[in-house]
């Protein structure tokens, strides 16, 4: 585990969450915190042992954008390979879950739009204000906002600048899993240890074809698909499910 920084880990099973660690700025992006949770991406990604990571944020907010102190002396909260905040441009190879209470404004929206899911208590408060200092939302929200809310939502949130609520933004799509105050982590690790009993082969494959499926036109999706289904269906993964079933076990995933 570790224990300080801009960035916490903690593992639990095979469930990593990783805790944004700037309570006093609302866990604002600075160069600190991006390059904390690109390592632990790395660190999700490279340990076999880890099936699935958990993004919170201490004191109670997710984060409020980028640090504009920090900005305005020069300093871009941009690593290489993965860009803002450690994540935008190169998300994990594993499935991430965005557990968000407070604020998830700005580059901190950008930051749960990277994950798989969204988890948001109602009370949250989830936009991109970029325009209102004279910015524009350039670590993704732009491109996967629409994905997710249509054009004129997110026409809306990124041109008024005016957030919503978790309630509003579970009932237009931009959150998958609305929750009461105080209770996003808990349901995400819930569903993140869900996740992570099923067979690790299938489920990165799962989200490396959701994720990639948007610039694939139909009439190519099933070539493309072809490798990673027969990589899938030919593993170790996909007999021991099959074995468990028939012999009404649960499966021993990576077993010898």
């Amino acid at each position: 585990m570790a224990t300080q920084g801009a960035v916490l880990t903690q593992a639990d099973g095979s469930v990593l969450t990783i805790t944004l660690n700037r309570p006093k700025a609302r866990n604002c992006v600075n160069r600190d915190l991006a390059q904390g949770v690109a390592d632990a991406l790395d660190l999700l990604d490279s340990d076999p042992h880890l099936r699935v990571g958990v993004f919170t944020g201490a004191g109670g907010s997710f984060c409020a954008g980028m640090d504009l102190k920090a900005f305005t002396d020069g300093q871009l909260p941009l690593i290489e390979g993965r860009g803002f905040g450690g994540i935008a441009e190169r998300s994990a190879g594993k499935p991430l879950i965005a557990a968000v209470e407070g604020f998830a404004v700005g580059g901190g929206l950008e930051i749960a739009l990277a994950c798989d899911v969204i988890v948001a208590a109602s009370d949250a408060k989830l936009g991109l204000p970029e325009v209102r200092v004279g910015l524009i939302a350039g670590a993704g929200g732009l491109f996967r906002l629409p994905r997710r809310v249509g054009p004129g939502a997110s026409a809306l949130l990124g041109l008024t600048g005016t957030p919503v609520s978790g309630e509003e933004g579970h009932r237009i799509g931009l959150v998958d899993v609305l929750v009461g105050p105080g209770e996003a982590l808990h349901r995400s690790q819930a569903l993140a240890s869900t996740i992570a009993a099923n067979g690790p082969l299938a489920v990165d494959t799962t989200k490396a074809l959701l994720s990639g499926s948007f610039d694939v036109a139909e009439r190519e999706f099933w070539d493309w698909q072809g490798p990673y289904f027969e990589k899938v269906a030919t593993s170790d993964d996909a007999r021991e499910g099959a074995e468990a079933f028939v012999e009404k076990r649960p499966p021993r995933w990576g077993r010898a």
